[in-house]
């Protein structure tokens, strides 16, 4: 198989992505400016104003994502005169308007995060990973992101109860049910929907940098090897070095020259061979896999 493609692009992703091709994207992973955050790199959006800037950008995703693709946005609602603002939910609501499936919700747990206090609240350990799809059936790999099953399976599975050998259903009656005895000889099980991870701690000269394995695991979960993916606030280019060591081809926007150029060098650290695709060029289209 061939190199993966790796395509930063500096640009404004409002413009950049309307030169795209429409359904040509398998993933998209991103973490766009939080409202009144990253001022200094971004500017800042207004909470109130956050859902009337963010709109015209997922339009835009939702054209160049492929039926079966899937968007994740990672997000988190800020705190404005002593309570949470609802610019986050606003947005799942008027994305759903837009047409956007909000299928899922992930969380990522920030295991280092350092201890703080405030007069009312505690410190941010989690944030949101917002799961949007075009339509109910999009791919989904399941099996790249198992887990060790764990040492509580050879204790618990050894003697199995009647009521473990057959599917039984939830009390509350909300229509799930287990069957114990499926685990049984099985080395892995499907994780949560809570991802445990480390913030990064080199933040290669960027405001917010997420860690490698956060966008890796959606790549895996979403992608095979040759698709595409994207990410419209390409920062310090975490998304596109997973991408690329998953052999996955990527398209990373932003609009600040010098983390362009910081993505650039960082690639090449990597040895990415198509070091001629960071030229600047008449239209930026992902090609599409044979």
């Amino acid at each position: 198989m061939s190199e993966p493609i790796i395509r930063p692009l500096l640009g404004d992703c409002r413009e950049v992505l309307r030169t795209l091709e429409a359904d040509s994207i398998d993933l998209i992973v991103t973490s766009p400016p939080y409202a009144d955050q990253r001022k200094n790199t971004y500017g800042g959006i207004h909470p109130d104003d956050y859902v009337a800037w963010f709109l015209p950008i997922s339009a835009e995703l939702q054209r160049v994502l492929k039926p079966t693709g899937t968007f994740i946005l990672n997000i988190k609602e800020r705190v404005v005169k002593g309570e949470r603002h609802t610019y986050v939910l606003e947005l799942i609501l008027a994305m759903r308007r837009q047409g956007w499936l909000w299928t899922e919700e992930f969380i990522w747990h920030k295991k280092n995060s350092y201890p703080g206090k405030w007069p009312n609240r505690f410190r941010d350990a989690w944030e949101r990973l917002l799961q949007f799809n075009k339509q109910r059936q999009f791919h989904m790999y399941q099996e790249a992101v198992m887990v060790p099953m764990g040492d509580w399976a050879k204790k618990r599975l050894k003697n199995l109860s009647d009521t473990d050998k057959i599917r039984d259903e939830s009390r509350a009656g909300s229509g799930f049910g287990k069957r114990v005895a499926n685990w049984v000889g099985r080395e892995k099980v499907y994780p949560t929907n809570v991802l445990h991870m480390a913030t990064e701690t080199r933040n290669r000269n960027h405001s917010a940098a997420f860690p490698e394995a956060l966008p890796a695991w959606f790549i895996k979960l979403f992608t095979q090897e040759g698709d595409w993916v994207l990410d419209p606030f390409m920062g310090s280019g975490t998304t596109l070095r997973a991408a690329y060591r998953l052999r996955r081809n990527a398209i990373g926007i932003d609009i600040m020259e010098t983390y362009y150029e910081q993505v650039k060098a960082s690639l090449e650290d990597l040895r990415v061979p198509q070091l001629s695709l960071f030229e600047e060029q008449e239209a930026y289209e992902p090609s599409r896999p044979e």
